[in-house]
């Protein structure tokens, strides 16, 4: 394919060379990293679609995630992140789901959970697992860098595999 301009460029390269179709399940980063991979010509050869689920009745009623899991830990948990990413995988019928959730401020915050604070999960065929990040700066500043972060975790999970 030659050289790769960009990241988004990248993981549409691995993706491809994989045979593998993705998804994203978005909630504070309101759709970005949909939007950035969408900037990508190809990307509908694996990219299959996105679901911004904003409030917990959505993450509830279109993905699946557990209404103990919320009440216990709360929308910006891992747990809540891992069954984004993996209602998304089921939902959306794709091999690789990314979700985030998270605080990306002016409010929100608590003394347990700062401004800042994102849960990216990643399901894959029977695995999933979530990392913890806190971001800093505007609302806009921390939505592109939970993005950005997404999508690198994605491209280093992609490249990983054999």
């Amino acid at each position: 394919m030659g050289e790769l301009s960009n990241l988004e460029e990248v993981i549409l390269d691995l993706l491809k060379s994989r045979g593998l179709t993705l998804g994203v399940v978005e909630s504070a980063t309101g759709g970005f990293i949909s939007h950035r991979l969408t900037n990508v010509p190809g990307i509908s050869d694996c990219y299959k679609g996105g679901v911004t689920a904003y409030a917990n009745e959505t993450k509830v009623a279109v993905l699946g995630v557990s209404v103990i899991t919320l009440e216990r830990y709360g929308a910006v948990s891992p747990g809540v992140a891992e069954e984004m990413a993996l209602g998304g995988r089921q939902s959306l019928n794709v091999d690789v789901c990314i979700s985030d959730t998270g605080i990306a401020g002016p409010g929100g915050a608590t003394p347990t959970k700062p401004l800042g604070l994102f849960y990216i999960g990643l399901a894959h065929s029977g695995h999933v697992e979530s990392r913890e990040h806190v971001f800093t700066g505007s609302r806009e500043e921390i939505k592109a860098a939970a993005a950005e972060a997404a999508l690198w975790w994605l491209r280093e999970y992609l490249a990983g595999l054999s």
